[in-house]
């Protein structure tokens, strides 16, 4: 009998229900009455207020409004966050996998019950409408409900051959305390499925979160509290990344640092890791995925209606900032001009405006993402043809019109470098065979897609298009949690699947015993 029922995936809201839209309405004011509250750290199970000072989580959407401030950790901080953290692994590791499974369970009950409100907490903070909010509560969910599953069949001795006289046991063990870093896009799902996949197979972890989304920690926390974990098992950290990143990379008492964030970030973890420090017993491991240039391929064969549809969503959900965006649309010369207009007239057709309001497109992060979009927005135009926005929205917030251009060459940097916001590069390509090139030029390797209705050419797909996730005649974003394992190739990371039924054999290490009588 199985300990727990199947696993399935969290069920999403349909908005387009009055009363659903309604009561994700409630939670917004019921969130907006607790805004502006001061956090402190979660070490040990302990609130911790040091004085330091606090990060100032703002809405992007209206920079006036404070969402929330949360406590600064420095050196003293690390240092008592990695002794609670060894503390709790003692006990925590020893217990069986069932019994930290369950309280995985717990979690994902808890956030279940709490999830219009954590959805809307991340509405404010990182201008989700209410599909995205939700869809990443779900997510965050779904990450408990599998690892605790997978969990269990991680238990118990591993297959090897018998040997005569001896007995010979194989089995797996977890490998100690963590630092977990989350991004600010999937600021819970990510967080979550980082930091409980190495927890239920028996490590401890410190989260630090990033400085613009650090309030959602917060709430994780209260969850984590409800469901029972014990003291010092999820420790949390909020802090500038200045103050405490290389610290908590750098320290000999971290095991292995689970990142997810930009390039140039996951290669100074990587090196910075990858150094003996004085008192530093191991090898530290290091799983970190990093982002892409993601490409859609439409040939002549394909659907047109259907393929700008998917293209749209995939570029501009979310304002664009996913690792798995659509960046480049390369199209196939004789449907290029037909599937652009198509493009061109669905984006016209997208609300910008307060994600609070539920509008199709929201706002940037922060400052620092719109200097770097209208960058490259500007490059664009010096590039290619803008065909579509390149402009701001309300000042009020951080708001960057859907941005599509066209005739992109491969060597302009808009179809090189990764944006990370609404910004669409449409390339042409001769044939299928162009294309396909012109999708593998690119130093990432996570998400891509291709429309067409030729089999040999979806099979070659399958066969040649260099990436994580690709995703055949649908849109490129979206991965579910035990459904499209998440993960790419080259510079986009180190495969390590989230979601998948390797991810949590990473954070253990095999141990051997042998008997003889």
């Amino acid at each position: 009998m199985d300990l727990f029922e199947p696993y399935k995936t969290e069920p999403y809201s349909d908005f387009s229900q009055e009363s659903v839209q309604s009561a994700y309405r409630q939670a917004l004011e019921e969130v907006r009455a607790q805004l502006g509250q001061d956090y402190p750290l979660i070490i040990g199970g302990e609130k911790v207020t040091p004085a330091h000072g606090f990060l100032e989580s703002v809405d992007p959407c209206n920079t006036q409004q404070i969402v929330g401030r949360s406590a600064k950790a420095k050196r003293k901080e690390v240092e008592r966050a990695l002794t609670a953290a060894w503390d709790a692994y003692g006990s925590w590791s020893r217990l069986t996998m069932s019994e930290r499974a369950r309280t995985l369970v717990k979690l994902a009950a808890v956030m279940r019950r709490r999830k219009f409100e954590l959805a809307a907490w991340e509405t404010f903070e990182a201008s989700k409408n209410y599909a995205e909010a939700e869809a990443d509560v779900a997510e965050a969910i779904d990450f408990c409900e599998y690892y605790a599953r997978q969990a269990l069949k991680l238990d118990g001795p591993l297959e090897t051959y018998d040997y005569p006289g001896e007995e010979n046991t194989s089995f797996l063990i977890p490998i100690g305390v963590g630092v977990v870093i989350p991004p600010w896009n999937f600021l819970l799902a990510i967080m979550v499925g980082t930091a409980v996949g190495p927890v239920v197979v028996g490590n401890t972890v410190i989260v630090k979160p990033s400085p613009d989304t650090p309030i959602i920690a917060q709430k994780f926390m209260e969850c984590v509290s409800e469901a029972g974990f014990p003291a010092g098992v999820i420790n949390l950290l909020t802090g500038e990344d200045a103050d405490i990143g290389d610290l908590l990379v750098d320290h000999p008492r971290v095991r292995f640092i689970n990142f997810t964030g930009s390039l140039d970030t996951g290669l100074r973890i990587h090196e910075r890791a990858a150094k003996l420090q004085p008192g530093q017993k191991w090898l530290k491991k290091v799983y970190a995925e990093l982002g892409g240039k993601d490409a859609l391929i439409v040939d002549e064969t394909a659907p047109l209606d259907m393929a700008a549809d998917a293209a749209v969503a995939s570029a501009f959900s979310f304002q664009g900032q996913k690792c798995s965006a659509l960046s480049r649309l390369i199209v196939v010369d004789e449907v290029y001009d037909g599937l652009l207009e198509r493009v061109v007239e669905r984006t016209k057709n997208l609300s910008l405006g307060p994600a609070e309001t539920n509008a199709d497109v929201g706002a940037v992060i922060n400052q620092k993402a719109v200097a770097k979009t209208m960058g490259y927005i500007e490059n664009g135009k010096t590039e290619a043809r803008l065909v579509l926005g390149g402009g701001r929205g309300d000042d009020a917030g951080y708001f960057i019109e859907p941005t599509v251009f066209a005739d992109v060459p491969q060597s302009a940097s808009i179809a090189c470098e990764e944006i990370f916001g609404p910004v669409l590069s449409v390339m042409r390509a001769r044939s299928f065979d162009h294309a396909l090139e012109l999708a593998n030029a690119t130093v990432y390797g996570l998400t891509g897609g291709v429309f067409s209705r030729d089999r040999s050419r979806l099979e070659r797909a399958r066969r040649e298009f260099h990436v994580g996730n690709l995703y055949l005649n649908r849109k490129i974003t979206g991965a579910l949690v035990g459904v499209q394992p998440f993960g790419g190739f080259n510079l986009s990371g180190s495969n390590a699947k989230a979601g998948g039924p390797d991810y949590l054999r990473l954070f253990m290490e095999m141990k051997t015993v042998s008997e003889r009588y």
